[in-house]
């Protein structure tokens, strides 16, 4: 994520990588050999004792979000984090209050939200074209960790936090939904299932997606606390309705993330893997199939798109729209907040708290207004 971001930033024009904090000098030398950054360190405080930097973006394990964002907005400094902003929703409540006091600019990295055709599915939503919500489905599947030989830092709970593919991916799909139709969850009944209860974990430091070439002897076999698969039946607002699964061992899932929704009168299906294609569904005529051009977009959308129809714009391109955003805002504290928040952040951890209840009790919980 590292390099997702600095390669984001830079294609902003406005914006420079001043310097990365890594673990230790030979992951800090690594990194800026790769990227062409000139400083580097393996104290993050001595970054933030910079005056010039104004910016920090959190690309670590989960486990230290929390203490980096809490330090940088303490120090002045804007953040930009990725997801969850915590591991749990008492220490994101606490970083909102503080990004509140500090009055600095903060942002989630939940950047699907930021696919041209997802805003446009927002934007026809808001027009009022797909009618009421009644039915939100979907999934977001992958296949990474299919094999017990398959080992990352998301795995440990130490790490990760109580929830893996829940909290890594889930929270991108519950987000994207609730950005989308403006209803919020308001109760949820969970499944989660470990399908692997013993991984072999490397001996050597292996990246995500990686580590398939590894041999039997290259790893130490480890109990798994985490979960590989998840399922949820959702109440949003009044009404709707809606039902989602996340999983890691999805064979041939790549980054199958899906969301389809289903209105009183028409209806939506995207799918990350196919970022440039949205399925309109129609009862008395025939369906739609948008194909990815800004200048037939609703007027909504056409500031998520910088190349022309045929052109594809993907993952990269959802966080260099993400960050632009956000630095618009570092840059002028008047600029609209068009991008997910620490609030967002804080929200999200409460319904994945929410989660891991109904999945112990095997029960509905109900999910309270934000505070």
């Amino acid at each position: 994520m590292g390099r997702v971001h600095t390669e984001a930033i830079r294609r902003l024009g406005n914006v420079e990588v001043a310097a990365v904090a890594a673990e230790n000098d030979g992951l800090a030398a690594a990194f800026a050999q790769a990227t062409g950054v000139e400083k580097t360190v393996t104290d993050y405080h001595k970054l933030l004792e910079d005056p010039q930097i104004e910016a920090v973006h959190i690309c670590t394990p989960n486990a230290l979000h929390y203490q980096i964002a809490k330090a940088a907005m303490l120090a002045g400094k804007h953040v930009l984090c990725e997801k969850p902003l915590a591991v749990s929703a008492a220490e994101a409540r606490e970083l909102v209050e503080i990004a509140r006091k500090q009055g600095v600019a903060n942002c989630l990295n939940h950047n699907l939200r930021f696919y041209p055709l997802v805003q446009q599915a927002r934007a026809m939503i808001q027009n009022g074209e797909l009618g009421e919500i009644l039915v939100v489905q979907g999934t977001y599947s992958q296949d990474w960790l299919l094999y017990e030989t398959d080992w990352n830092w998301r795995i440990v709970a130490r790490d990760n936090g109580p929830l893996r593919v829940m909290g890594d991916i889930g929270s991108h799909w519950m987000d994207t939904i609730m950005h989308l139709t403006g209803l919020e969850i308001t109760a949820l009944c969970a499944d989660l299932q470990i399908f692997h209860k013993t991984r072999k974990r490397p001996k050597v430091a292996v990246e995500t997606f990686a580590g398939k070439t590894l041999r039997p002897e290259d790893f130490d076999e480890v109990p798994i606390e985490t979960e590989d698969f998840g399922a949820v039946l959702l109440r949003l607002g009044g009404r709707a309705r809606g039902a989602f699964t996340v999983s890691q061992v999805n064979a041939g899932c790549k980054n199958r993330f899906q969301f389809e929704i289903y209105g009183s009168k028409a209806g939506l299906i995207w799918n990350q893997e196919t970022p440039d294609l949205l399925w309109v569904g129609h009862r008395n005529e025939p369906n739609q199939l948008i194909v990815k051009d800004p200048s037939l977009l609703d007027v909504k959308a056409r500031g998520f798109a910088d190349l022309p129809g045929g052109h594809s714009e993907g993952y990269d391109d959802a966080h260099k729209m993400c960050f632009r955003r956000f630095y618009a805002r570092v840059a002028d504290p008047a600029a609209p907040i068009d991008y997910p928040t620490f609030e967002d952040g804080y929200h999200m951890l409460r319904i994945l708290e929410k989660v891991i209840e109904s999945a112990k009790t095997r029960a509905w919980v109900d999910i309270e207004p934000a505070q």
